[in-house]
Order: C-alpha cells, then structure tokens, then sequence
C-alpha cells in the first residue's frame, strides 16, 4: 500500500532542489515574453525589421518545442545532475552571448541557446518534485510550480520596461545570469540524481525528422514577413515542413516506443482539448506580441510605461489561471471554455477598436478583459485533454501539449509579424497610424483564432460526459 507520507525518491534537501529548479524554469518562461518589450528598441540598434527581429521570440520558441519531446529520451541517458547542470550552464552561456553580442546574428545564436536549458529545466522540474515529495504534499508544490511558470511571462515586459527605462538592452540579460547563478549553485551543492540511467535505443531520423519538419513550418511563416506568401522561399519551406512533418507522424504511430506517442489523438476528447489549448496559446503568444509594437510604435509610450501598462493585463492573466482549474471541478470544461473565448472576443474586438490616439485606460481595460478570458479557457481545456488519457497516456498527453504550446507560439508569432507587416506597408499616413494599422491587421489574425477556438468549443463535452 502506498504511503502518503513518503517520497519516491529521499533527498537530503528537497527544499533546495526545488528552489534550484523553480529559478530556472522562472528564467526560462521569463525569457519567453521579455524581449517583446525590448523589440521596437531592438529595431533601432540593430536596423533591422520585425521581420528579422522576431526570431529572437520565435527562434527561442522553436529550440523549446523541439527540445520538450526528447527530454524524457536524455532523461534516460544522463543523470539528473548532468542534465539539470548542463542545462543551467547553457541557459548561463546563452544569455552571456546575447549580453554581449555585436551584433543581430550572435544575439539570436545566443537565444538559441538559451531555449536548449529551457527546454530541458521545465519539463525535469515537473519530474523532480513529484518523485522528491510526499504524495501528501503533491497537490501544493504543483502550485507553487504552476504559479510560477505563470508569474514569470505575466511580469517579463513589465521588470524588462523598467531596465530599459535606466539601463542598456543588454543588462536584460545580465539579469538572467543573478538568477541562473544562484540556481546553478544550489543545484551543485544540493541536488541529487533521481533514478539511474537505462541508455535505451535513439531513433535518429525521429529527431532529424522533428527538427526538420517544425523548422519549415517557422521558417516559412517568418520568411513570409520578408518575401510574400507567394514566394519560393516560403512555398519550399512549408511544402518541406509538412512533407517531413507528415513522414514524421507515420514513422511514430509505427515505433513501438516513439519520441512523442502520437497515438493519443485518437482518444477525441484529448484531441478537442489539445486544439482550443493550441489555438488559445496562440492568441496569448500574437497579443503579447503585437501589444508593445503598438503602444511604442502607434501610440508612442516610453518603454518603461509600456511595461506598466502591460503589467495589470499579465497579473490578472496570473491570477485567472490560479482558479481556472477549480471551476472544472464544479462546472466541467465546456461553459468556463466558451465563456473564457467570449471575453477574448471581446477584448481583441476592444483593441482592434484603437487609433494612435486612444486613451491609455482604455487599452488597459481591453488588455485586461483578453487576459480575463484566455487564462479561463486554458486552465479547463488543458484539464479536459489531459483527463481524457489514462496511465502513461496521460504523460504522453502533457509532453504533446507542451511541445506543441512552443511550436504554435512561435508560428503565432511569427504570422502576427506577417500580418503587422503587410497591415503597415498598405496603410497610409504618418508611422504612428501606419503601425497601428499594422497592428489591427495582426490582431485579425488574432481575433480569427479566438473565433475558431469558439467554435471548436462545442464540440466539448458536457460535465457529466467529463
């Protein structure tokens, strides 16, 4: 009989353990929404366009997405110690190279870098503490992990405004490095292994085959912004991304231990939760995106007040998904889901109501009501997928969203930038109105996904179907 008082696995300081892992996994989705602040900025110093200087979120989010799905795979070759080491010290590496880098190149090869120790560090922190602490205690240290992983993008543009505001692009960076110094240290001195490594078979075209295919797909949404959707660049990328993509998914349903167990899309339920999470990551992703090129660019607030006025959005974001869970538990999925995509409708409707002229307080009040309702949708949709799968199912299930969360982000973000781009070469008048105009063109885009996460809503389950 299990015993709800004891761990799996006893370490000496589990505390410290903890701690090491929540400050990585903190930077690391910190990272995630910090630079969008940075971007306009960005723009000046290195004479560059969205176009190009998106891959600094897009590129980030990509090496995530397609480092999530073979991080159980490194997990059965190296030791706890190794990976959670070697992850720190590339996330430090990488910030490092970005901090100083002369120019665009470096700095995105530095960002690169940095998504490898992210996607690493969240996935084995999840792992960690639900084999170090009782099963008693489960239920709350999730929570701390949780509230964490949605605090840290909630107040990334916010603490990047305000470094901005006093110091140089590159100190963005250099506050990385306090955090990630500080866990590395207590991840030398206090973590230990968990488990031994079994060192099973690679399958090496799986991975070619991953990279690959996510790869095309980014890049022809990137290219997009730079040569028309009609170009060569961009019809070869995607035509090789889902060609790759397609072998990709045949190859794994045929593995008897495939790198991402693709099988679980059979079960619908997971398969209609997995869509709206997908779809309602990419809203967030778009919106945090266009928002800074918007308030800086069209209505042409300092940085530091950007991050100010993005930062009641980002806590109310936090705070929603804090108790989104719960409603499931009363409601089920389907009301607090189609509710969570009426409000989004809403604000995104409120922001593409916006001129270079409107009031601070209203685009605040917009911002809000978007991150009223997509925390309310996500929280419920992510619960219904994962709850649709059962055993080792249900792990798989969680890698698949969490992979896939990374991939649509940066495609989001990337045809976000598509949009802004074609919107503010149509438009006519000063740059002011140019970019806003820019920006309600990418906010369609927005809006499209919301209305289609709406839709797909219905297809949920009743509670008592749940």
């Amino acid at each position: 009989m299990q015993n709800f008082s004891e761990p799996a696995f006893r370490v000496k300081h589990p505390g410290l353990t903890m701690a090491s892992l929540l400050l990585g996994a903190f930077v690391g989705m910190f990272s995630e929404t910090s630079l969008n602040i940075a971007l306009p900025k960005l723009m000046i110093v290195f004479h560059t366009s969205t176009a190009v200087l998106q891959w600094l979120v897009t590129g980030y989010m990509l090496v995530i997405g397609i480092v999530l799905p073979l991080s159980s795979l490194i997990a059965k070759w190296f030791t706890t110690r190794q990976i959670v080491i070697f992850a720190l010290l590339d996330f430090i590496i990488g910030a490092a190279i970005s901090a100083l880098a002369p120019n665009f190149a470096v700095l995105l090869a530095g960002r690169m870098i940095q998504g490898i120790g992210t996607g690493l560090i969240l996935p084995l922190m999840f792992t960690i503490v639900m084999q170090i602490f009782p099963p008693k205690k489960i239920g709350s240290i999730m929570g701390i992990c949780a509230l964490v992983i949605m605090f840290a993008p909630a107040i990334g543009p916010t603490l990047t405004g305000l470094i901005l505001a006093k110091l140089s692009w590159r100190w963005i960076f250099w506050s990385f490095e306090i955090f990630l110094v500080i866990a590395l240290c207590l991840a030398v001195t206090a973590l230990e292994n968990i488990g031994q490594p079994t060192r099973p078979h690679i399958d090496l075209l799986s991975i070619i085959e991953s990279v690959l295919g996510f790869s095309g797909l980014v890049i022809g949404a990137s290219l997009s912004s730079l040569d028309g959707w009609g170009s060569w660049p961009v019809l070869g990328s995607f035509a090789v991304g889902i060609l790759v993509l397609i072998a990709y998914v045949i190859r794994q349903l045929k593995l008897e231990t495939p790198i991402l167990n693709l099988r679980v899309f059979k079960v619908k339920a997971f398969t209609i939760g997995a869509v709206l999470v997908m779809l309602d990551f990419g809203i967030i992703l778009s919106a945090m995106y266009l928002m800074p090129m918007y308030l800086q660019n069209g209505l042409l607030l300092a940085v530091a007040l950007t991050g100010i006025v993005m930062l009641p959005g980002g806590l109310v974001n936090a705070l929603v998904s804090a108790f989104a869970g719960r409603m499931y538990d009363s409601i089920g999925a389907k009301r607090p889901v189609m509710i969570g995509f009426v409000i989004a409708i809403v604000g995104i409707v409120m922001l593409l109501l916006t001129t270079d002229h409107s009031a601070v307080a209203y685009v605040i009040a917009a911002h809000v009501i978007l991150m009223i309702g997509c925390p309310l949708a996500m929280s419920p949709a992510q619960t219904s997928a994962l709850n649709a799968l059962r055993g080792p199912a249900s792990s798989d299930g969680s890698t698949i969203l969490n992979t896939m969360q990374q991939i649509v982000g940066a495609l989001a973000t990337a045809l976000a930038t598509s949009f802004l781009e074609l919107g503010r070469h149509a438009a006519a008048g000063s740059q002011a109105m140019r970019f806003t105009s820019g920006v309600h063109t990418g906010l369609y885009f927005t809006l499209a996904l919301a209305i289609i996460a709406l839709i797909v809503s219905f297809a949920l389950p009743k509670q008592s179907e749940d």
